[in-house]
């Protein structure tokens, strides 16, 4: 892997395209000669990259994580309007520019996502189980990968009054195909509607780290 000496630390935007980009955050604590865990984060839909960050960013330090959260193409992601297309071949730009300038660890790579980009985290981790370790799912709304590959863990949370992406025909059906095609998942439930908490985060962060 092509480490850079002087990478960039803190935030700062990825610089591949001038309208829809992407945010990557580099913790202090990062040294290049030290593996580094890495999420990729998916916002909902209408939504954009920042927004997909905001959970993340408060513990990400103390965490000591890599965080890279890019932009749809257009106002949610390219499957959920039929096909893998101009996202797959943005989000391989992004973490190629990541995974190059960076010493990530590849026994934790998790692709994660909120909503829509739930199910997007979800389609684009299984297709891509080889690459991705770990998957996190926050209100998913369902599953359509274009094949299976590897095996992924997943962490998969939703809330019982979410009103958008009602849980029973959502998480709830989800999970146990997954859980009946082999896969290792975590499934938390929480009080509440289509929203991400805080302890919620804290949770996925912690299983993400140590396991």
């Amino acid at each position: 892997m092509k480490v850079n000496d002087s990478s960039i630390l803190g935030l700062y935007p990825l610089n591949l395209e001038t309208h829809r980009d992407g945010l990557v955050f580099i913790p202090m604590s990062y040294h290049p000669l030290k593996p580094t865990p890495l999420i990729v984060i998916l916002h909902g839909a209408g939504s954009n990259a920042k927004a997909g960050l905001t959970p993340f960013l408060p513990l990400a330090e103390s965490q000591g994580l890599i965080l890279l959260a890019i932009d749809s193409r257009q106002a949610t992601w390219d499957q959920l309007r039929g096909q893998f297309s101009a996202d797959i071949a943005f989000l391989d730009l992004a973490l190629s520019q990541v995974l190059s300038n960076y010493n990530i660890d590849s026994y934790h790579l998790a692709i994660a996502g909120f909503s829509d980009g739930a199910t997007y985290a979800l389609s684009v981790g299984l297709t891509n189980g080889d690459l991705f370790s770990h998957i996190i799912a926050f209100s998913p709304g369902f599953i359509a990968p274009a094949g299976l590959r590897g095996t992924p863990r997943l962490f998969i949370t939703h809330g019982t009054e979410d009103h958008v992406l009602p849980i029973q025909s959502c998480s709830r059906k989800i999970v146990p195909q997954l859980q009946e095609a082999g896969y290792e998942v975590v499934y938390q439930e929480f009080s509440g509607g289509h929203t991400i908490p805080p302890e919620i985060v804290l949770n996925a962060l912690q299983w993400f780290k140590g396991s």
